[in-house]
């Protein structure tokens, strides 16, 4: 009798002490593997900050844990390509903009969901950075076309990365016991959990971004993507097509601008009924997945609608010559304000209208957007979405901040303003876009040279989607009616 309840009791405290264990286990993988916390005061601290390193949630499905990140330059220093050829610099290399004193990059987020993990946000795509010369230290504008940033690049490195056999639990860790010292708990976690499982998510993208590999489509250098095949072939999952449309990142600012009962459209080709919309699917492809909290997801959508409705465009930093300026501005009115100061502006035109290259628009149809649509709304989630009809040219831009636009055309296909009022015949045939000092003659950024040539990319217009043809207005004009109409175009 006795050694039947002590048996018992044995048992009992067994089994509670196996449940305590797996109650404690439970906690530690929850705080360890999933729990969220806030990201520091800093970053909400203004408008901007919040917009530049601010989760939108992107973290859950697309982040890659911090240390890993952190270590790729070191271990892999030779995946860090352009144009085929190594480039060094780390992160850097890839032309995104890096604040002075900032652990990572703008549009890099960093958030601790378990553990620390490293995303991206609109700002990736969309802060601008110049320079008045070499010796400057480079201004950063957000809400501007991030025309450094080569998007490509950074896709195909992190597969690149994942793909490669030293991409192992033993040669990372050996690296992060380097840089860092994480604790017990951290260094099981990150050897037989983290590091495999991220391994194999990387490897999952690559067949979702098998056309970026394509040996016959042109590299889409700094500044460009691919926009309306990315979303074909990684929001709807579409069958790969001959199609290649390269675009120019867009500005931000100033959204307010568009005003859907006027009939404007967004995206180049207008292809999306508004600004909602557009920020919308942006952020979904930032993602890589349906938001992981809906309701938190939405509020910054909203947020970012509403600060970027209200985003000033930014004023011309420069000496503007007074008198000059004066003088463009009865040649702005002939020549220009039909189509972007009018009822016309925001507002698609016919392609034979403006005769500029046709990639961007074989890229996407009415199928493309009617089942993208459908994508969005068995989310749950409701906006009025990308126009489903076939389209017929692009855009009439506004042209707010212009200065900062550069390169110009939806494809970026023209490096400055005064090379746009040439004929096409005698726009540049190569230039190298990314390169972030200013010419303050020409209204764009410095594309040839032995400092373009070596931090940019090159752009052969004769490439596929890369076309300079098209809008010849204004071409006609004398020398020095040109310039004084590049000198009112500054004061937009």
């Amino acid at each position: 009798m006795t050694t039947s309840c002590s048996c018992k009791t044995w048992l009992k405290y067994a089994a509670l002490g196996v449940a305590t264990l797996a109650v404690i286990g439970a906690m530690i993988g929850y705080d360890r593997g999933f729990r969220e916390y806030p990201q520091p005061d800093w970053v909400t601290a203004t408008p901007e900050m919040r917009f530049k390193y601010g989760s939108i949630g992107a973290e859950h499905d697309a982040g890659i844990p911090y240390w890993i990140f952190y270590v790729l330059p070191r271990v892999f220093p030779e995946k860090f390509r352009e144009d085929g050829k190594v480039v060094p610099g780390g992160y850097a290399a890839l032309g995104v903009a890096w604040e002075m004193g900032q652990e990572l990059p703008v549009g890099f987020t960093k958030k601790t969901i378990g553990f620390p993990r490293v995303a991206n946000n609109c700002a990736v795509c969309h802060t601008t950075s110049y320079r008045a010369t070499p010796d400057s230290n480079p201004v950063f504008v957000v809400g501007g076309a991030g025309h450094t940033t080569n998007v490509q690049a950074f896709f195909r490195l992190l597969i690149d990365c994942a793909k490669d056999p030293r991409f192992n639990a033993d040669i990372l860790m050996a690296e992060i016991n380097r840089v860092t010292h994480l604790d017990w708990i951290d260094k099981l976690l990150y050897r037989f959990l983290v590091i495999p499982i991220t391994k194999k998510r990387l490897l999952e993208r690559e067949a979702q971004f098998a056309w970026l590999y394509r040996p016959d489509f042109p590299e889409w250098g700094r500044g460009r993507d691919d926009a309306m095949n990315l979303t074909k072939y990684f929001m709807i999952k579409a069958p790969m097509d001959d199609t290649f449309g390269p675009t120019d990142m867009p500005s931000l600012w100033n959204l307010k601008k568009y005003v859907w009962d006027k009939g404007h459209r967004m995206n180049y080709a207008g292809d999306s009924h508004d600004a909602y919309s557009v920020i919308m699917d942006s952020a979904l492809g930032v993602l890589g997945a349906p938001p992981a909290d809906k309701a938190d997801f939405l509020a910054q959508v909203k947020w970012l609608k509403d600060y970027l409705s209200e985003l000033p465009p930014p004023k011309y930093p420069f000496s503007i010559n007074a008198a000059k300026a004066a003088a463009g501005k009865p040649l702005f009115n002939t020549h220009c304000a039909g189509c972007h100061a009018s009822d016309k502006t925001g507002t698609p035109l016919p392609l034979a209208a403006v005769g500029t290259d046709r990639g961007r628009l074989d890229s996407w149809n009415k199928g493309a957007a009617i089942k993208a649509n459908q994508v969005v709304k068995e989310m749950g989630l409701e906006r009025k979405g990308l126009v489903e009809a076939d389209l017929i040219g692009y855009i009439a831009p506004f042209l707010d901040g212009i200065w900062l636009k550069a390169p110009y055309l939806h494809n970026g296909s023209v490096p400055t303003l005064r090379d746009l009022l040439e004929p096409a015949a005698r726009r540049p045939k190569v230039f190298w876009r990314g390169y972030d000092v200013y010419d303050q003659a020409k209204a764009g950024f410095v594309s040839d040279g032995a400092e373009a040539r070596r931090v940019g990319t090159r752009l052969d217009v004769a490439t596929k989607g890369g076309g300079n043809q098209g809008h010849e207005f204004g071409t006609t004009l004398p020398a020095a009616d040109k310039e004084a109409l590049v000198e009112y175009l500054k004061t937009l």
